[in-house]
């Protein structure tokens, strides 16, 4: 199966080229257990290694996260890529041409005017740099920035240009080398004159910083004024290249960081990106002028377990992160915030106190989402009289209640015990009944049990050996089964006959068939090969899953003919527990109406029927 526009020959090679347990050695440290290699796993936070890789398989499975598949996912993961990017960046480091982007049978043709828009955003980025450092109207905008506490080392680092005040400076550029206006205003670099006589240059009389895409391409620009006018900073518009919900200023710079960290520090200005990276955060990113988005915290989820949230001190700027923190939890990150002075951005402390303090006192010091709600709440409560200082407990209390923890809460409900000198036990009814009303509103909450591998959850996640399976019969039986389906085609094949697609768990059924379409198109069984074959991740995942706990050794194949009757039985079971609660119903709806001899009746069709299921009951082994 190809995926795309990618051949599956070119999918096949890549993986030969790629032996798993050295491309996942190039991020984590695997050591031998057994017939497995082991490490601690790069997309959670844990203490105990429970990233597992099978050579003999060519796959990877984590049992603290779940994540896995063969090489070509690992990839995806780690580097945030898409299933194309992962095979091109995989043939590339194998030194395989790129044959599927040119015209022919099975693949598609460049497309040039994106790759024209790249190359003339690159130049573009060149042009500028080389006005600020090298032309008598770049020379206002450098002193500029050196004073604001930039080097000239940080200025070529980042490669920040200017952009002159001249019409068409740019167009004319860019013009002179072969690139065509139209393009370069689909592109975002020229805007049309109102006129339709022609093109001028979007940026004029700013600083330009370079924005990059995800691979370090740069895809637009956000160009900042040196005085007072407005806007202060203007972006690129939206274009095929730039998406400004979409994109994190310095994310390909920082990706490396975030894999060794697992965190990541957000903040919103680009100079807070820039000032804070010469103090030693190379972690840090920012969104594009704009509002954290749900793909923003996407894509931070993807490559980190935490974020500080590192926005103003002002009013403004914490408000932000009080609308960033929900987005972040909602995507499975855990937002913390570091703390600036009132009035203060980062690129001021850092100027003011020096980039130690701002690493001691900021960053390495961020607190809890509590603890910053409190402090929030706190501004907007003036504490002098007692209508502010009893208005300002009763919504602390509220916020205490969010926590789930008896004794988190406890630790916020002392300290205002303390500060106002009340009663503790008075504030842990009111915190108690707040946080017992709310448990009636709430939804269900996940019943998936992967909680943070991190040292204070490991005692409770592992597995004992002395504990018992309580998974059910019918469930061990289908692992067990597809396990042996990937493992033989011929079992597959007697599978696919004997049950077809009645696998009771519908991640099973959609496994099954994926398996059965799999033979049929003439494979032999391969672990990774057949994970490549699957177009869903988390398919992926439960059969990389299946295949390292139900290993080769401790598969029993003369069991297949039992896992099909168990499985048959349990849908037998279903059936007339289905049927047995539709009489239920039917018995309560005529008890209700004052027909006695009816429900009667049909109590005594359900005999049969419990009978049935205990005689199903009885066959198992036990």
């Amino acid at each position: 199966m190809a995926y795309g526009k990618i051949p599956e020959s070119v999918i096949e090679e890549v993986r030969r080229n790629h032996e798993i347990v050295d491309t996942v050695g190039k991020y984590v440290h695997l050591t031998k257990n057994g017939k497995y290699m082991k490490g601690l796993c790069p997309f959670h936070s844990e203490r105990t290694p429970s990233f597992t890789v099978t050579p003999e398989l060519q796959i990877f499975h984590c049992y603290g996260c779940g994540k896995g598949g063969n090489v070509i996912r690992f990839i995806e993961e780690i580097e945030g890529y898409s299933f194309p990017e992962a095979v091109r960046h995989l043939a590339e480091e194998a030194g395989m041409p790129i044959t599927w982007d040119a015209p022919g049978e099975g693949s598609s043709p460049r497309d040039p005017e994106l790759d024209k828009s790249y190359e003339a955003h690159e130049l573009a980025a060149k042009f500028y740099h080389y006005l600020l450092n090298n032309s008598a109207q770049g020379q206002e905008a450098r002193a500029y920035l050196l004073g604001r506490g930039m080097s000239g080392k940080l200025i070529d680092e980042f490669s920040i240009g200017f952009a002159p005040e001249g019409w068409d400076t740019l167009s004319r550029f860019l013009q002179s080398r072969g690139y065509e206006p139209e393009l370069l205003e689909k592109a975002g670099l020229l805007s049309a004159k109102n006129d339709g006589s022609g093109y001028v240059d979007r940026f004029r009389a700013r600083i330009m910083f370079p924005i990059r895409a995800r691979d370090g391409k740069v895809c637009g620009f956000a160009g900042r004024v040196m005085d007072d006018s407005k806007p202060k900073y203007l972006n690129t518009p939206e274009t095929r290249l730039f998406a400004k919900s979409k994109l994190l200023y310095q994310l390909h710079a920082a990706r490396s960081v975030f894999r060794k960290k697992r965190s990541a520090v957000l903040f919103e200005g680009y100079m807070d990106v820039i000032k804070a990276w010469s103090a030693g955060v190379k972690n840090g990113v920012a969104a594009m002028g704009t509002a954290l988005t749900d793909d923003h915290a996407a894509q931070l989820a993807r490559e980190v377990d935490e974020v500080i949230l590192c926005y103003d001190g002002d009013d403004a700027g914490q408000a932000a992160a009080m609308k960033s923190i929900p987005i972040l939890e909602k995507a499975g990150v855990r937002p913390l915030v570091a703390v600036l002075p009132k009035g203060m951005d980062p690129d001021e402390h850092i100027t003011r106190f020096g980039a130690e303090t701002f690493m001691r006192e900021v960053i390495e010091h961020p607190v809890s989402v509590t603890k910053f709600k409190l402090l929030y709440s706190r501004r907007n409560h003036t504490l002098i009289g007692e209508e502010g200082r009893k208005n300002y407990v009763m919504e602390a209390v509220g916020i205490v209640a969010e926590l789930d923890s008896r004794t988190e809460q406890e630790v916020y409900l002392k300290e205002l015990s303390r500060e106002f000198e009340l009663s503790l036990e008075s504030l842990k009814q009111d915190c108690h009944q707040i946080w017992s009303e709310r448990q009636k509103t709430r939804p269900d909450r996940d019943k998936n049990d992967q909680s943070w591998n991190n040292g204070r959850n490991e005692t409770r996640r592992a597995p004992s050996a002395a504990r018992t399976d309580t998974t059910p019969l019918f469930k061990r039986a289908e692992r067990h089964l597809l396990a042996c389906m990937m493992h033989d085609k011929e079992v597959a094949s007697t599978v696919y006959e004997q049950l077809g697609d009645s696998f009771i768990l519908e991640d099973h059924v959609a496994l099954a068939a994926y398996l059965y379409a799999y033979y049929a198109g003439g494979n032999e069984p391969d672990a990774s090969r057949f994970i490549s074959s699957i177009q869903d991740h988390r398919l992926e995942q439960l059969a990389s899953s299946i295949l390292i706990h139900e290993d080769s050794s401790s598969l029993h194949f003369e069991l297949v003919p039992s896992n099909i009757l168990d499985i048959k039985k349990e849908s037998e079971r279903m059936v007339l527990k289905q049927k047995i609660q539709v009489l239920k119903e039917e018995a309560t709806r005529a008890e209700k109406a004052g027909d006695v001899l009816k429900a009667a009746q049909i109590h005594l069709d359900i005999i049969p029927l419990e009978r049935a299921i205990d005689v199903l009951k009885s066959k198992d082994p036990k």
